[in-house]
């Protein structure tokens, strides 16, 4: 059966969703804490969707709920949302929109508390190297197709900017949508692996950090580590690549990504490693929702549907459309 490029779009968003909310579960907990709460391991949604995550339960920041997004889905919307709106990428439509996101805006999270206190959506960040531009990038990589390398590069920086100003969380956004447009252009893993590696490199070229670039290397060392694995196991894979700074985080979703062959797969085996785990689940959810849409979990999409209400099949129709 042949799966048209909306219906590729359509399972990127899916995949970003399900996997934000599934690996929210255990986001910053080591491996050895994911089997404290969870025994027997993250299978899908742990509990009753809507109800309150039991370890976030008197949270003082946010009581996340069973089924919710966090701002990786909702950051993402945003951008998807300037495209729409102005049909090009530029980050004073981004940071118009991004003005409108809620969550995680806490002086724990610096990047989103110094641009929203700013209240500027012409603002240029000129640090922060973390993964929060990558997670959110993915409609720049809908928006255009693989043969535009240049194009993806530059628009991956300017969805980035309004919070991410450093040079590994441009390289990083950079790759991202790389590997979302090459997905969605029915690459190869390795394809996409290569394409991703590419466009880190030409972002570190072009902004370059103090130090020397990393980041292309770090994405082909973390796929060769997983190659190597006899099995792609939470315990196995937390020691070799535990997703917890810039040059694991994303490099294992892109891993993940180019690796496996499923969706939901990479989702459970993300939220299981425990650290960065919805960063991580959600930037390989879509990736692989991109190349195989059946893998991703229809019931889990349905519950994020119904605890968020985000519409996403609308916004990747809209964004299909734009492709170019």
């Amino acid at each position: 059966m042949t799966v048209t490029v909306t219906g590729r779009v359509v399972g990127c968003l899916k995949g970003i969703a399900t996997g934000d909310a599934i690996g929210k579960q255990t986001e910053t907990l080591l491996h050895d804490e994911v089997l404290h709460w969870y025994p027997r391991g993250i299978r899908g949604f742990e509990g009753t969707p809507g109800a309150i995550i039991p370890r976030y339960a008197r949270n003082s920041k946010h009581e996340w709920r069973i089924g919710e997004t966090t701002d990786d889905t909702e950051r993402t919307l945003a951008v998807a949302r300037a495209i729409i709106s102005e049909r090009n990428v530029s980050h004073s439509s981004v940071g118009r929109e991004m003005l409108r996101c809620t969550k995680s805006v806490h002086p724990g999270v610096k990047s989103l508390w110094e641009f929203h206190q700013a209240a500027d959506p012409t603002r240029i960040a000129r640090n922060h190297d973390g993964c929060g531009a990558a997670i959110r990038v993915a409609p720049v990589g809908v928006f255009y197709t693989s043969n535009r390398l240049d194009d993806l590069v530059n628009g991956a920086r300017e969805a980035a900017i309004s919070t991410h100003g450093g040079s590994l969380a441009v390289a990083a956004a950079a790759a991202t949508a790389a590997a979302v447009s090459a997905a969605i252009d029915e690459a190869s893993p390795q394809q996409v692996l290569e394409f991703a590696e590419r466009a880190a490199a030409q972002a570190e070229s072009r902004w370059p950090g103090h130090a020397a670039p990393a980041f292309a290397t770090a994405i082909r060392s973390v796929h060769d580590q997983l190659r190597r694995l006899p099995a792609l196991r939470p315990v196995e894979t937390a020691a070799c690549c535990f997703p917890n700074q810039p040059l694991t985080i994303v490099p294992l979703a892109l891993g993940l990504a180019t690796v496996m062959q499923s969706a939901e797969a990479a989702i459970l085996l993300a939220a299981n490693i425990g650290g960065d785990s919805d960063s991580v689940a959600s930037i390989a959810g879509g990736i692989l929702g991109a190349m195989y849409p059946s893998t991703v979990n229809d019931h889990w999409y349905t519950v994020v549907e119904r605890v968020n209400g985000h519409d996403l099949v609308a916004v990747a129709n809209e964004l299909a459309q734009l492709r170019h």
